[in-house]
């Protein structure tokens, strides 16, 4: 009795993770950008100094595309970024 309860539920929690993914990936849209881009960089914590700061930074353009999602950026002043 008690294993079949505990069969269900695992089941449920599967179907409900797998309708869960499916729902996501069907509204996020992966973004491609391209070499002169302008895009907004995450700020880190030491960025922030309470919770009204910004969350973004930037305005950086991108130079390279590296792939798999990855870019090299620069400033608007042309000071690269590590």
């Amino acid at each position: 009795m008690f294993e079949e309860v505990c069969d269900h539920a695992r089941i449920n929690s599967e179907a409900l993770k797998r309708i869960v993914e499916l729902r996501h990936k069907t509204k996020t849209k992966l973004l491609q950008f391209r070499v002169a881009d302008l895009v907004l960089g995450k700020a880190h914590l030491y960025q922030t100094k309470n919770k009204l700061s910004p969350k973004w930074t930037g305005p950086y353009r991108v130079t390279e595309v590296l792939g798999n999602r990855a870019y090299r950026l620069e400033t608007l002043e042309r000071g690269t970024i590590p």
